[in-house]
């Protein structure tokens, strides 16, 4: 079993498998800052992490995945737009005067001498003044946004422009941008514009980079080494391309950047420089920084006239397939190369060596310890575990080093003599570091130093989201229940046949009896005072849900009367006036009967479509029972033939006792609250022929 895994893609190997003592040169979860999009999105949580601005080294940088961000984009877009018609204004009077314009970058409307350009702009479309007053009022708006002045002006002076308004302000800058017009009253304007640009400098620190052309680099997300990568100035033409579907869903997210128009050139060409460190730890975040690097050089002269990617990127994947201009300065190596030791070389020779110490390498290390623990929450952090990240640089006329992106499993091919080099040695550093170390602290290291490492964090076990809910309870009040002195309580009877419910007294061969449940309900009753009652079982309906229905029992007559009940509350030793005998509805069909309304919300009782209540049971034998039942029928049993009649319960368990009262108890006590109703219930619309409405007694 091996013990030490090196492989260049991390796929190759699943690290879940892995046992604890093997070691491998990959973390999961990276994709947070080694893709486009996630260094993109991650990066604006940086000043959660630390006190640091991303814009400071990082290009702004925006994901059109979404129509959220491609409106933040175009909103970016157009204040580029207004500030730099500002510059275009700033320094062309610098060029006027004969002055260096600003950080280098210049107009060039003509050449040669003041004459030959002012024939120049005799030949070009005049431009209104009001060209400036609207990107003045861009930058004034932009101004007060970043400061938050915005909130009391009011909304009359801070309306933005409309959408012609933004098309004309575009379509005359790009006339303006490639020479195509002037603005004849720029004078006019320098002392107000120079004013707007040296605020606008003193909040962003991007102003530099921006230049005059308003370029934006585009870049497929999830790619790597260059491909597809193009140069844009045109905003219509950028949003053309990001809405062309002809790529798979998985590439079909774009990432547009802010080129950055001012680098460092050598000999006129374009560099980045690529930096390597080392992770070996995520808790405690332990990162190491590779003391060498090295420069990679474009085939091309560098130019914003043409943005052309063979110009403007520096892998060397892209570039090991040109050839070198024959314009490029000579000086430079055909192999397009030089290490970080030649570059401070080149510094010294021109009276810049200690810019790389005291600004260049310092700047490179903190960007890469902020961006780590901007990303230290999303990788998955297994120990014994490390990796070699690459880090692309570009330098600003100033030196400042800009981020461009992170790769995870850098090239180490040695194609150039640089590469062969460094390549070589910084995977023997590597392997002092993660393997030597871990047996001597103090062994050679090679070429890393300790950028960073945080003390040690103890992760507490997540366990989800631990919400309570703290209060006190709110109670209905108990109604007061009111006198009955006279309720009409009959129901109509279909078919009435024996419960579906298999009970002691339904089976056969069960001797006759008071049951042992029975015996003791009748016992709590009579401790309780409450005399037992019985109410007959109304079964299921007629189709037709009318109240006027036969009584299938054709020996009972029709005529059904209840007994009187006498309830006694059990929070009160007076007695209540309680339920008299019910009289039957005189009616010329003695087989029609009056039904009452009865409550829809019973405790125990169902009153939904072909449900069924369940009267309760007398004490004594199941002939006493029906005797009570149904005192007028013939024998006393509305089951005649039967044999031993079903038993219909007493409407309180033996379970309940007196504390749960059943479904007499509950009934007698809504009854208390709902009095008599005269109404036919069938009016109500109720498919189960109750009325739901309470009624005055």
């Amino acid at each position: 079993m091996p013990y030490f895994l090196w492989t260049i893609k991390r796929d190759v190997i699943d690290y879940h498998s892995l046992s604890c003592d093997q070691m491998l040169n990959h973390y999961g979860k990276t994709a947070s800052f080694t893709t486009k999009i996630g260094l993109c999105v991650n990066m604006r949580s940086l000043p959660w992490y630390v006190q640091a601005n991303p814009d400071s080294f990082f290009p702004r940088c925006y994901g059109l995945c979404t129509e959220s961000e491609k409106q933040e984009f175009l909103d970016d877009f157009r204040r580029t737009v207004a500030s730099s018609i500002l510059k275009w204004v700033v320094s062309h009077q610098n060029y006027s005067r004969g002055k260096p314009s600003i950080k280098g970058e210049a107009c060039e409307p003509g050449s040669g001498n003041k004459k030959a350009s002012e024939n120049a702009e005799s030949k070009l479309t005049g431009l209104s003044g009001q060209l400036v007053d609207t990107a003045c009022q861009v930058c004034r708006a932009y101004l007060r946004q970043l400061e938050h002045e915005g909130i009391d002006v009011s909304e009359d002076s801070t309306r933005g422009l409309t959408e012609d308004e933004w098309k004309d302000l575009t379509e005359q800058y790009y006339s303006l941008l490639h020479g195509e017009a002037f603005i004849s009253t720029s004078r006019n304007h320098f002392s107000q514009c120079q004013a707007l640009l040296n605020k606008i400098t003193s909040v962003n620190p991007q102003t530099e980079i921006d230049g005059l052309r308003n370029i934006w680099i585009i870049k497929p997300a999830a790619k790597s080494r260059g491909r597809d990568i193009v140069c844009m100035n045109r905003v219509e033409e950028i949003l053309e391309l990001v809405a062309a579907d002809h790529l798979s869903a998985k590439d079909n997210k774009w990432v547009v950047q802010k080129y950055i128009e001012t680098p460092l050139l050598i000999y006129d060409t374009k560099f980045d420089i690529r930096q390597w460190f080392l992770v070996t730890d995520w808790n405690p975040l332990t990162i190491w920084f590779y003391k060498e690097s090295y420069l990679r050089f474009s085939t091309q002269r560098f130019s914003l006239e043409n943005l052309d990617s063979a110009i403007h990127l520096c892998n060397n994947s892209i570039q090991k397939h040109l050839k070198n201009d024959k314009d490029r300065s000579p000086l430079l190596p055909y192999y397009n190369m030089w290490t970080s030791t030649r570059f401070r070389e080149y510094l010294q020779k021109r009276g810049r060596g200690a810019v790389w110490a005291s600004v260049i390498y310092p700047a490179m290390k903190r960007a890469i310890a902020n961006t780590m623990r901007v990303a230290q929450d999303h990788v998955e952090p297994r120990k014994n575990s490390f990796e070699l990240y690459g880090a692309d640089f570009i330098l600003g006329r100033d030196f400042q080093p800009w981020l461009i992106e992170i790769n995870s499993s850098p090239t180490m091919h040695a194609s150039t003599p640089v590469t062969a080099q460094l390549c070589a040695q910084v995977q023997e550093d590597t392997i002092k570091v993660v393997v030597d170390r871990k047996v001597d602290r103090n062994c050679n290291i090679g070429n890393f130093e300790l950028l960073c490492r945080q003390p040690a964090v103890d992760l507490s076990p997540f366990h989800g989201s631990d919400l309570c809910v703290e209060g006190v309870s709110v109670r209905r009040a108990k109604k007061q229940m009111p006198t009955i002195s006279n309720v009409n309580f009959s129901s109509s009877l279909l078919d009435i046949q024996p419960l579906k419910v298999r009970c002691p007294l339904a089976m056969p061969n069960q001797p006759l009896g008071p049951p042992h449940s029975a015996l003791q309900q009748d016992s709590k009753l009579k401790d309780a005072k409450v005399l037992p009652c019985t109410l007959p079982v109304p079964l299921r309906r007629s189709a037709e849900r009318s109240c006027k229905v036969q009584s299938a029992n054709a020996v009972s007559g029709g005529k059904i009367e209840f007994p009187t009940c006498n309830f006694q509350h059990i929070d009160s030793k007076a007695p209540k006036t309680g339920l008299t005998k019910a009289e039957s509805n005189k009616h010329s069909d003695p087989d029609i009967l009056n039904e009452h309304p009865l409550p829809s919300v019973l405790p125990s009782v169902k009153t939904v479509e072909d449900a069924l209540f369940q009267p309760p049971k007398p004490p004594g034998n199941s002939a006493a029972a029906c005797a009570r039942l149904s005192p007028g029928s013939a024998g006393g049993c509305p089951w005649p033939g039967q044999g031993a009649c079903p038993d219909v319960g007493t409407g309180l368990s033996s379970e309940q006792g007196l504390g749960h009262p059943g479904p007499i108890l509950g009934l007698a006590r809504l009854l208390g609250q709902w009095g008599s109703c005269s109404r036919d219930p069938s009016q109500d619309g109720v498919g189960d022929g109750l009325c739901l409405t309470p009624c005055v007694a």
